[in-house]
């Protein structure tokens, strides 16, 4: 088995005398803003800090994970590692009939693309963590057994309210309105191909498939860094993947570079003006081992590249103050 990689980015879960929020309803009342400020958009934002204080804003429903279900998925994988019925060092064999489109930067699937390989199961956790690459995830998926394992998984350490039902693969066909297995229309008209995929993302904001409540979301992320989903090395690997992912501009581009954030982000499909999902999952870690667990979904928007990266930049710097 190889050893596990980048576990010098691992968390340090140091004791620390906890204190009281002096003023947890302005935490309430700062989350509110944000949500104020994104209307008419739905942003579900959970906010859990180590001493006890929760504040949740817009938690009446399920949010859509996109790619902040990669996280899960790697945890469901990694126990069956430290079960000892999978190896880092396995190799997954991938053809392009296997590519999904999708990444942060150029990953597994752009290598898949150009020809056959085999790719072990630490290359593609790290492809999918850390580079987001939806050909790696799904290829997990696979591996595992579908994504029914997952959520089997999360709900046996009694993680509740997240659910995974499908890869990145069958996600993209909803939103593409080929849900129920058809294949696109040959010679279809340009306003035929809109009108379905305008029906597609209608279905997909709507369904509950991949979706998790913020509750769920609180939860897998405090068992995560608590170590109670996971052996202590596998909790310190998924950490570090989640601390290298290459996704600069939500929550992390508002913590101090002197703290530490492991969090795993999630962008739905767009139509239009409309963008599905714009998601951030974190871990948050103050150099004086204080911590906090932020959730935030962003449901059907229609704001601006700027304005979401200031709300989620926000977030960060908000949260961060109240671990100071």
């Amino acid at each position: 088995m190889l050893k596990y990689p980048l576990l010098a980015l691992s968390l340090a879960f140091a004791s620390t005398t906890v204190i009281a929020a002096e003023r947890p309803e302005a935490l309430q009342a700062s989350l509110q803003k944000l949500a104020d400020e994104a209307r008419p958009a739905r942003f579900g934002i959970v906010v859990e800090l180590d001493n006890g204080v929760t504040a949740r804003v817009n938690d009446d429903r399920p949010y859509m994970m996109m790619s902040t279900f990669k996280a899960p998925v790697a945890a469901a994988v990694l126990n069956l590692v430290d079960a000892g019925k999978l190896t880092l060092d396995r190799t997954v064999h991938l053809t392009p009939a296997d590519v999904t489109p999708g990444s942060a930067v150029p990953s597994v699937g752009a290598r898949i693309a150009k020809g056959a390989a085999d790719v072990t199961v630490s290359e593609l956790l790290t492809a999918a963590v850390t580079q987001s690459d939806n050909t790696a995830v799904d290829a997990l998926i696979r591996l595992i057994g579908g994504g029914p394992v997952v959520t089997d998984y999360l709900k046996s350490k009694g993680v509740e309210g997240m659910r995974i039902d499908m890869d990145e693969r069958g996600v993209g066909r909803v939103f593409d309105g080929l849900a129920d297995g058809t294949t696109e229309p040959a010679n279809e008209t340009a306003a035929a191909r809109d009108a379905r995929r305008r029906a597609g993302y209608e279905a997909a904001i709507a369904m509950q498939e991949n979706t998790t409540t913020l509750a769920g979301a609180a939860r897998f992320l405090d068992k995560l860094q608590a170590g109670q989903l996971l052996s202590p090395v596998s909790t310190r690997y998924l950490l570090s993947l989640m601390q290298a992912q290459v996704i600069p501009n939500r929550i992390r581009a508002g913590v101090p570079k002197d703290f530490t954030i492991a969090d795993k982000t999630g962008t739905g499909a767009s139509n239009g003006k409309r963008i599905a999902a714009w998601n951030d999952m974190a871990i948050i870690t103050a150099p004086n081992g204080r911590h906090a667990v932020v959730g935030a979904f962003l449901r059907d928007t229609t704001s601006t590249d700027a304005q979401r990266a200031a709300w989620f930049k926000r977030l960060g710097e908000l949260v961060s103050h109240e671990l100071m």
